[in-house]
């Protein structure tokens, strides 16, 4: 382990700047109570549809009370998937407000919530339709198929919503190739307009109340319409208007590439240290997919660059990509950045690639600054000498953390007594932590057993 001088003096942070973090963070508050108003208020409407329609009044009987309890879990589950949608639909000011994190959290329990409503609807409706019918389930799930419009649509889509959860579990998730991953995901909108074709013609509050009807169909044509601007038309008139185009494509180390990315107007992006992009390289074999990677430089409104170590096919290919390559990045998403911050004194804690947001970082992020960079091996360590020029210019200290958990000896390392050991003052730090989702647990845990508060510590897990 290798120490830059400590610092000696250091830009601090301002009351302006403090004020500034303070006020942002008063109005994501207040733009996230109005999205719960929103989300819970239309909830609330549906729910009443039902009690309307007799959810409650007409339940009687076994077979009445399955069949009510049924339709309400669809309806319920119909409306997470809208939700679901639109928490992939990247609506601005909506990562913003809750962090790629957060909203990644929201997007899982959101989507297992929806498959578990849709699946209770299922069993609830046939169960209750064969009991109040008096035939046997098969014969209820044969009748169910050839006489109600869109059951077997249906159907398809609830398997195909079934496919995207497992997919996203944890186990399975590591074993596939982020491009199979996503390609998964995007049967998640198929699943839903097919389950758009059961949902009118066949939903009991649908087809004999046209309010309502007109309710969902407004729902789902708003949804449509955010969708289509945002993941569409948005991202193809910016492209035009960026121009991005690869500037160079530079080796840091075995198997990490820096790609420099040129175009009109950048300043006009806003992006910050911090920040990633989505990107997409009209390269052979690469236009089709759109993967994130964070800024490794702070932005200077002429240029954005990227680092990227070597994990699958497509960043793989990075390195071959030719300057001139047309680049579509979509973004900046991300609140690991300067604006959060609050204290004068700031702990940077990168693992791994997780340095690259943290390098930009270093650059930008006023106060005192302490970088601590974890990695398994030396080799590992990728623009060390870039990390060491800025800490001598703003007289910040470097720590590099290197060793394997699993080797003897090094199972204290980021523990909470180690962090401590490189930080002493950690506790009055504020803490940006980037990297592998293990490590960032790992290291998470120890802060908050040293006394770091949770509202002053900002994590971004990298993890493709």
């Amino acid at each position: 382990m290798t120490n830059a001088e400590v610092a000696v003096e250091a830009p601090r942070i301002g009351a302006r700047d403090v004020g500034l973090a303070r006020g942002a963070a008063r109005r994501r508050a207040a733009l996230a109570a109005a999205v719960w108003i929103v989300i819970l208020a239309n909830g609330a409407i549906i729910v009443w549809l039902w009690l309307h329609d007799g959810g409650v009044t007409a339940a009687h009987g076994p077979g009445a009370l399955a069949t009510s309890l049924g339709r309400i879990t669809g309806l319920l589950g119909a409306y997470l998937a809208l939700i679901q949608v639109l928490l992939l639909a990247r609506l601005p000011g909506l990562e913003q407000l809750i962090g790629f994190d957060r909203m990644t959290v929201w997007h899982r329990r959101n989507g297992k919530a929806c498959l578990t409503l849709l699946l209770a609807h299922m069993v609830l409706i046939t169960a209750g339709y064969a009991r109040s019918d008096q035939v046997s389930l098969g014969a209820e799930i044969s009748s169910l198929a050839h006489d109600y419009p869109g059951m077997i649509a249906a159907t398809v889509g609830t398997g195909l919503l079934v496919l995207v959860v497992v997919t996203s579990l944890v186990l399975v998730r590591r074993r596939l190739p982020y491009e199979a991953w996503h390609a998964v995901h995007l049967l998640a909108y198929a699943g839903i307009a097919l389950a758009w074709s059961h949902q009118i013609p066949t939903g009991n509050e649908l087809s004999a109340d046209h309010a309502a009807a007109d309710y969902w169909t407004a729902l789902y044509v708003v949804t449509l319409v955010l969708l289509v601007a945002f993941r569409i038309v948005g991202p193809v008139a910016r492209g035009l208007w960026f121009g991005m185009r690869v500037d160079e494509v530079v080796p840091e180390g075995p198997g990490v590439v820096s790609v420099r990315i040129s175009g009109r107007h950048l300043e006009r992006l806003r992006a910050q240290p911090g920040q990633f992009f989505l990107w997409r390289f009209f390269a052979r074999g690469m236009w089709w997919q759109a993967h994130p990677f964070s800024l490794s430089a702070a932005p200077d409104g002429r240029s954005l660059r990227i680092t990227v170590k070597e994990v699958g096919g497509f960043t793989a290919r990075l390195r071959t990509v030719r300057p001139g390559t047309a680049v579509h990045a979509e973004g900046p998403f991300g609140v690991f950045t300067p604006d959060v911050q609050r204290r004068d004194r700031v702990l940077l804690i990168a693992g791994g690639i997780g340095i690259t947001p943290v390098r930009a970082l270093l650059e930008a992020i006023p106060g005192d600054v302490v970088v601590l960079y974890r990695a398994l091996r030396e080799q590992d360590l990728v623009l060390r000498d870039e990390l060491q020029a800025i800490a001598d210019r703003r007289r910040a200290r470097i720590a590099y953390v290197v060793g394997d958990h699993a080797a003897p000896g090094a199972e204290h390392l980021l523990s909470a007594r180690h962090l401590q050991e490189l930080v002493p003052d950690l506790a009055r730090r504020e803490v940006y932590l980037c990297g592998p989702p293990a490590m960032t647990r790992t290291a998470e845990r120890s802060l908050r057993h040293a006394g770091v508060p949770r509202r002053y510590t900002h994590i971004e897990r990298f993890a493709l």
